[in-house]
């Protein structure tokens, strides 16, 4: 990795996509964009951004299509080999990405689920007070059950 650190400017800029998930047979490549900058549709910033780094989440979060992938393989220039310390700390990386991103879908479906409990909790009282003769406004401020009590 030290070595693509040194690559991260215009006219020289080199990054990291991939990891084991992505590409178990491999690991992660190193792409030499530098040529490509220019013709970046997001603008060559955004590129800077991450040149001489790991770019694989932010490539990856974004979404890139089947022909932006196919355009990358151009540039690759190898397999980044990678130390025992950096394969430990990509892998704990990788652990906690996992157990943060995972946690995250409960709470809105959380919320869907309560909002469709309440919509069906209030359907049946607004049933039931339908069905003992009187206004529902009337049955909810006295409480009266679906047995007119």
């Amino acid at each position: 990795m030290a070595e693509v650190e040194k690559h991260n400017k215009e006219g020289d800029a080199w990054m990291v996509i991939g990891n084991m998930k992505t590409c178990p047979e491999t690991g992660p490549k190193v792409y030499n964009v530098s040529e490509y900058l220019d013709d970046h549709p997001g603008g060559a910033e955004v590129m800077l951004d991450v040149a001489g780094k790991d770019a694989d989440t932010m490539f990856e979060d974004i979404g890139h299509s089947k022909q932006a992938r196919k355009t990358l393989e151009k540039f690759l220039i190898g397999v980044l080999e990678l130390t025992e310390e950096e394969k430990a700390a990509a892998a704990v990386a990788a652990e906690k990405a996992a157990n943060a991103s995972s946690g995250m879908p409960i709470v809105p479906l959380l919320i869907v689920l309560l909002a469709i409990g309440a919509y069906f909790y209030l359907q049946s009282q607004k049933e039931q007070a339908q069905g003992s003769g009187i206004d529902e406004n009337t049955a909810a401020r006295l409480g009266v059950d679906e047995r007119g009590l």
